[in-house]
């Protein structure tokens, strides 16, 4: 069966590289022009030099859109509808919210707006990305569940040993064998596609009426009975709902492995975003045909096991959990195969790492894998697995990365408009309507200042926390990146009397790699 799966995949590889040699004049002038405007390119290599090294561009369209359906659909479409409809009250504001999300790469884009001070943007976002780009969740979610599948009791720790092995598995799966990993991915997305169509026929099915859910209608009859008017609440389940449809850019992280990259994001970036929000709302559907508001409220993080338990009896219950486990699984090997070549281009572009940049750029030992950079993303996964507390780390993980991102998109629409007045005729591959962009900007807005909004009662979704704590640890993270380009860039060089010199370097694999070295300041009259 390998044999099949390899020959098929080495003929698609061919057709690609022969679509891409016949590419129209306009596209060739798309993807080269911008190039040319340092402003617009603003890293330290060419597009050639950014390219260089690995397996070069391998990803097609096909392997692109089922790389974004593998990032967005995960954990959080079987889990989280539970939590969201506890904080806004109604089915009617859930589906809303589900819908929202459908309309919601960035370092490139903060680089190419905030050029000064020199790096800064680029530090920033690496320290976000280092700290923050870890996949715990979704190896907890496959230990549980591969746990409950097994019929055996779910502990602290032999369910924290089995999300360790996996973060490792996926770690060597991509490091050592980079093309098994990309067709594992693919299978497991196309998987985790036919779980969400199995919820969406059975809901169907409910829904007329046949089985033993005795009033499938009850929840749509009223559907905004008891909507929050609180702020906090919305933002506290907006972030929730921007997590599940994240991964609608995870292309953009990988760009310099894609064939030609503007038509295939144009097709896979809508191709996948759409499938992943048409089944997001009918599986929502399902879920509130199949239990009243009440028992989704109370079933936590398990409202897909609600589900099926309602529909098809507790035996079916066991089933679910090898299909939210293996769906799990490939939500981690399609996020970590994306955030290592994010900290890739970080290093490349000579930020400042422990034992230098060029090891982290590099891809060692295979050349065609960047596996220093899966390492970087191991480790914070690995500790955010062990330390928090298991009853409220789901929740506060998932509000911690969603914060954080709002600020960095905060400053990209801000940047987009600057963009548009500052460079009108800057060729752009791709063209934001300006009511979306308008609409996003509000919608960033909103959600870096509501959370801050005493909600009632003064609890918010992790308590015992402070409801405020979230944000926070957020605003934290982004100042330690301003804190550490500040050392890197001023205090130490000011200090020690010397100036950061930019030279670059090939690695022994292919990889161009900027390095700064410190040339001591000559003074006057030494």
């Amino acid at each position: 069966m390998s044999t099949t799966w390899w020959s098929r995949l080495n003929k698609k590889q061919e057709e690609n590289h022969a679509s891409e040699s016949q590419l129209t004049e306009k596209d060739q002038r798309i993807q080269m022009q911008p190039t040319d405007d340092p402003n617009l390119n603003p890293g330290e290599l060419t597009f050639e030099e950014y390219t260089a090294g690995g397996l070069g561009r391998h990803l097609g369209v096909t392997s692109c859109t089922l790389l974004i359906v593998g990032r967005i659909v995960g954990t959080s479409i079987f889990s989280t509808p539970s939590s969201i409809l506890s904080s806004v009250g109604s089915v009617g504001a859930s589906f809303m919210l589900w819908a929202f999300g459908f309309f919601g790469g960035e370092k490139v884009y903060l680089e190419a707006v905030y050029t000064k001070p020199k790096y800064l943007a680029t530090v920033v976002f690496a320290v976000y990305g280092i700290l923050l780009g870890f996949t715990p969740t979704g190896c907890i979610v496959f230990a549980s569940n591969i746990l409950v599948a097994a019929d055996q009791l779910v502990g602290r720790w032999n369910e924290r040993g089995i999300a360790l092995g996996v973060i490792f598995f996926v770690t060597l799966l991509h490091g050592l064998t980079p093309k098994t990993g990309v067709l594992i991915m693919n299978l497991l997305s196309i998987f985790k596609i036919l779980i969400l169509v199995l919820v969406v026929i059975t809901g169907w099915v409910v829904l007329s009426g046949k089985t033993r859910v005795a009033d499938p209608h009850y929840n749509f009859r009223n559907a905004f009975a008891g909507s929050s008017t609180s702020s906090s609440d919305y933002a506290a389940a907006t972030f929730k709902i921007l997590n599940a449809y994240a991964g609608w850019s995870n292309v953009n992280y990988v760009m310099n492995n894609v064939r030609n990259p503007v038509r295939t994001l144009k097709i896979a970036g809508l191709l996948g975003l759409g499938i992943c929000a048409v089944l997001y709302l009918l599986a929502n559907v399902a879920y509130f045909a199949a239990a009243t508001k009440t028992e989704i409220d109370e079933s936590g993080v398990t409202v897909a096991a609600l589900f099926f338990g309602t529909v098809f009896g507790s035996a079916a219950e066991r089933v679910l959990a090898v299909f939210i486990a293996l769906s799990a699984l490939g939500n981690v090997v399609t996020v970590t195969f994306a955030a290592a070549r994010v900290n890739q281009e970080l290093a490349k572009e000579g930020i400042p790492l422990p034992f230098g940049n060029k090891f982290w750029a590099s891809n060692w030992p295979t050349g065609k894998s960047p596996f220093p950079g899966l390492i970087i993303h191991l480790i914070p996964s690995a500790i955010t697995i062990i330390a928090p507390p298991p009853n409220i780390a789901f929740p506060f993980i998932l509000d911690i990365e969603g914060y954080p991102q709002q600020i960095i998109n905060f400053f990209i629409v801000t940047g987009l408009f600057y963009l548009r007045w500052k460079k009108p005729d800057a060729v752009r591959p791709f063209k934001v309507w300006w009511p979306f962009s308008v609409f996003f900007l509000v919608a960033a807005a909103f959600l870096l200042v509501a959370p801050f909004l005493r909600p009632p009662g003064g609890v918010g979704d992790t308590p015992p926390l402070p409801y405020y704590l979230y944000c926070l640890v957020g605003i934290t993270i982004m100042f330690a990146g301003v804190l550490y380009w500040a050392v890197w860039r001023i205090i130490l060089p000011k200090v020690f009397g010397y100036e950061l010199v930019l030279r670059k370097e090939e690695l022994d694999d292919g990889t161009v790699v900027a390095v700064f070295s410190n040339q001591k300041i000559q003074r006057s009259g030494d």
